[in-house]
Formats: C-alpha cells, sequence, structure tokens
C-alpha cells in the first residue's frame, strides 16, 4: 500500500484529502471569524499539466497541435520549456506532490472541487486561477508555441473550467507577450468573458521590453476596458547570471525578486504610468521586501539623471506606490522592517494577499491578520477589499457586506 509522510506518521493514499491536510488552517480561520471577512486570493496555481489532454485540442494551428499531441503522447512530459529545479522537495511539506490520487466525485471538475476544497479549509472566497507549468512560457524558442498553448488555455479555462466554479474562480489569463498583436487579439477576445479580471504577462523573460511602442495598443485596450495587467514572476536556475549558484534557494530567491524588479524598473523609468495612468498594474510573487529597496535606488538615480526620464512627473517611488503588489511570499523575519516596508508602498491600499497555494512556500490568511501593526481598515482591505474594488467581485453574506461598506469598497465590489 502507498505511503506518505504526514507529521510523522504514516499515511495511506487513500486518506489523501486535501480538506483533512488544511484542517489546521480551518481551525485557524474559525478563530479568526474569517468568514465574515472576504478574502480573495490574487495567487493560486492550476496544475495545467493534468489537462493537457483536455485543452491541447483548442490550439489552432494544425502543425503546433499535431506536433504538441504527438509529442505529448509519445513521452507524456510537459510541453513547455520546464525550470531546472525541485520546488516540490526540500521545503514546507504540502500535498500537491500526491495531488493525482486524491479522490473526487464524477459529475463535477475534478480542478473545481479540489480548489473549493482548499479554499472552503482556509475561508477564501473568490481565487485567481494561474497556470504552473506555462508560467515558464517564455523561455520557448518558438513565439508562435506560446501563442498557440496560451490562447488553447485561455480557451478551455474560459470555457470549460470558470462557468463550473460557482463564481468562486476567476482568472487574469496569460497573455503570449512574445508576439504583441497575438496577445492584442486574447485581449479583444476573451477580455470580456466572466470571471475574467485581466490579463497576466509571465516575467521569466530578461528580453522582453514592457516599453517597446508594439505594446502601446495592447495596453491601451486593457485600460479601456478596465481590466487589470499583472506581471506573474518565477525562477530560472538555468539563466546565465544565476549559474554560479550552487543551490535552489538562492536561485529561486533570486530569480522570483529579479524578473519582476528587471521589468518593473523598465515600467517605471519609460513613463508606462503616465502612459496609463488608469490601468492597474499588479506584481505577483515576488514577496515585498524588493519594493523599498527598488525605490530608493530609482529615487537616487532619477534625481542625479532626470533627462533621461523625460516622461516622468513625479519620483518613480512615486508611481510604484499607485501600482500594486501581491503579497506572496511574506518575508516575515523583521517586523520593524517590515513594517516600514508597508508604509513605503502604501500597504493598506496598495497589498493584495496571495496564498501562492498548493506550493511549499504558501501563505494563510493570518499571515495578514496577525501582523501586529496592522489596521483593520488595512486588514480587511488587503484580504479581500482592494482586490474586489479591482476585480469588481461582489460579498458573499451580509457580514462580508457591512465590512466592505464600512472600508469603502463595497459600491465598486457590487
Amino acid at each position: 500500500m502507498d505511503l506518505i509522510a504526514d507529521r510523522g506518521r504514516r499515511v495511506t493514499v487513500e486518506e489523501l484529502n486535501t480538506s483533512r491536510l488544511l484542517a489546521h488552517a480551518r481551525k485557524q480561520a474559525h478563530a479568526r471569524s474569517f468568514d465574515d471577512v472576504l478574502i480573495v486570493d490574487v495567487d493560486a496555481h492550476h496544475y495545467e499539466n493534468e489537462n493537457y489532454d483536455e485543452f491541447l485540442p483548442y490550439m489552432e494551428n494544425d502543425v503546433f497541435r499535431q506536433l504538441t499531441i504527438a509529442g505529448r503522447n509519445r513521452n507524456r512530459s510537459n510541453v513547455a520549456p520546464v525550470q531546472i529545479g525541485y520546488q516540490d522537495m526540500g521545503g514546507r511539506v504540502t500535498g500537491y506532490a500526491m495531488r493525482s490520487t486524491e479522490k473526487t466525485e464524477q459529475g463535477s471538475l475534478r480542478d473545481v472541487q479540489l480548489g473549493h476544497r482548499w479554499m472552503d479549509a482556509m475561508s477564501v472566497d473568490y481565487s485567481c486561477l494561474f497556470p504552473t507549468g506555462m508560467l515558464n512560457i517564455g523561455m520557448h524558442p518558438q513565439k508562435e508555441m506560446e501563442v498557440e498553448l496560451c490562447w488553447a488555455y485561455n480557451r478551455w479555462l474560459t470555457e470549460k473550467v470558470l462557468p463550473e466554479s460557482g463564481g468562486r474562480f476567476y482568472s487574469m489569463l496569460c497573455l503570449p507577450f512574445s508576439d504583441p498583436e497575438a496577445a492584442l487579439r486574447h485581449v479583444e477576445t476573451f477580455g470580456d468573458r466572466k470571471h475574467v479580471g485581466g490579463f497576466m504577462v509571465t516575467t521569466v523573460r530578461s528580453h522582453m521590453a514592457v516599453y517597446d511602442n508594439a505594446y502601446m495598443k495592447l495596453y491601451r485596450a486593457l485600460e479601456e476596458r478596465g481590466l487589470v495587467l499583472s506581471f506573474h514572476s518565477g525562477p530560472n536556475w538555468g539563466e546565465p547570471i544565476y549559474k554560479s549558484c550552487n543551490r535552489f534557494l538562492s536561485a529561486h530567491a533570486l530569480g522570483f525578486t529579479w524578473y519582476n524588479i528587471l521589468q518593473c524598473t523598465n515600467w517605471v523609468i519609460n513613463g508606462m504610468g503616465e502612459r496609463f495612468p488608469k490601468l492597474p498594474v499588479i506584481w505577483i510573487e515576488s514577496g515585498i521586501a524588493w519594493v523599498p529597496f527598488l525605490m530608493q535606488r530609482l529615487d537616487h538615480e532619477y534625481m542625479l539623471r532626470p533627462s533621461e526620464a523625460p516622461l516622468l512627473k513625479k519620483k518613480p517611488s512615486d508611481y510604484m506606490r499607485d501600482m500594486y503588489y501581491s503579497s506572496q511570499p511574506m518575508e516575515i523575519q523583521d517586523y520593524e522592517a517590515m513594517e516600514c516596508t508597508f508604509r513605503m508602498m502604501n500597504a493598506e491600499t496598495q497589498l493584495l494577499y496571495s496564498s501562492d497555494y498548493p506550493h511549499w512556500d504558501f501563505d494563510l490568511p493570518s499571515t495578514i491578520w496577525d501582523l501586529p501593526f496592522l489596521s483593520e481598515k488595512g486588514k480587511h482591505n488587503i484580504l479581500g477589499g482592494t482586490a474586489a474594488r479591482l476585480f469588481k467581485l461582489p460579498p458573499r453574506n451580509e457580514k462580508q457586506k457591512e465590512n466592505l461598506k464600512r472600508f469603502g469598497n463595497l459600491a465598486a465590489a457590487a
């Protein structure tokens, strides 16, 4: 009989269940009355590799579809480039390595059932689904493959998965950023579909230039539709700059921050905040410790060389404070440093809770709720109020409605 380890005891595969694995999270949520707090997770991961056979047929190009499906049938491997590393090993152990053995009921999508289980355990009301393997799609040597895979995944997600989620799943769909015209087509096609709150660019591609004029029509289309643009980071141990790192820990710590630091710098210095002032921008899964560093560094350079950033009408840090950031992973080692970070980035209005579940370094809502320096309004805003306003998500019970109204987020969310 197959066995897995669970806090020092041996557990059979038959016992594996997300709700049981997160039993302590459920107790914690109940103790804090989280069901009365609207909680929106802006970054939870969907294992699209379990569904290749379902969405690859949506690829439009006959040749790429045949090549991809044939290769998939031959070796059952990931269709997108896979990063070097082992995220599911060595850190805090979660259930996702054994996810394929968890039992679900017939008649409803497996992804929806598993999603609702962890969401209910944490008292998460809404969850934004992101793919996992496809976060490395920008590394593919053929931009046509990125276009085809994003199209297939986005069609399948919006037509099959999101409609069956009971309204609790939404998404910022993957953009094939290597092809600006194709990215614009995605916005025009999927932007008005139900449960689509915006679009996401994977930043694990050091060669991309977010300020290129080829993207201006894309940004304008997002802004005009009231959609969110997010940049999701990740690690890439194979990047030349990280080849000296002899531990995955090192490449992981640097990679997630570096790619967002790079793209955020180019976004700010090239005046995208001035050109698209009403476009909400979110920087996802790079923690927040880098934010005050970059604010100070860019302000210092800008004051010495303002002529190189002629579009800016205020300091770079002011533009950074206009943008949004996901909370995960929270670098909780020094509360005084974290309190300073929250102050510098206006976290009570600009920070958005994210769990990153089911990854090994995920954060529960209590990570925000238990911060000693955070006001009650700040806790409600970060856990869900601000996201409800951005993505127009309604409260799910009367107590949540009262809290949204009390902290000024109800009208926009309704």
